[in-house]
């Protein structure tokens, strides 16, 4: 099994930044890819970005140019790394990772809250 632990949440004002981690435990399966989605009251649960297991990429349009998502296989590890935060970014943030089985796994959740 594989369990899932998330920190770096907190409040911060409009335009400023914020790394949220995602610490993996277990060894059962190997792990392929690992992300981060959000979830804001009344929304739905929506993707914010992904990262294979050879570092490959993907983004919301929403937060392309302002997120950066890397990894350490190593230590199986995730970040975000959250910079030009809006108050539209406010949401429960939740890490998730794939196994090569194609079981997928997801932590607690971390909130971000993004006001002045």
């Amino acid at each position: 099994q594989v369990q899932l632990v998330e920190s770096g949440g907190g409040l911060v004002q409009p335009g400023g930044s914020l790394r949220l981690s995602c610490a993996a435990s277990g060894n059962i399966f190997r792990i392929t890819s690992m992300g981060w989605y959000r979830q804001a009251p009344g929304k739905e649960r929506e993707l914010v970005a992904t990262i294979t297991s050879g570092g490959s990429a993907n983004y919301a349009d929403s937060v392309k140019d302002r997120f950066t998502i890397s990894r350490d296989n190593a230590k199986k590890t995730v970040t975000l790394q959250m910079n030009s935060l809006r108050p539209e970014d406010t949401a429960a943030y939740y890490c998730t990772t794939n196994l090569a089985n194609g079981i997928q796994y997801w932590g607690k959740g971390t909130l971000v809250t993004v006001s002045s």
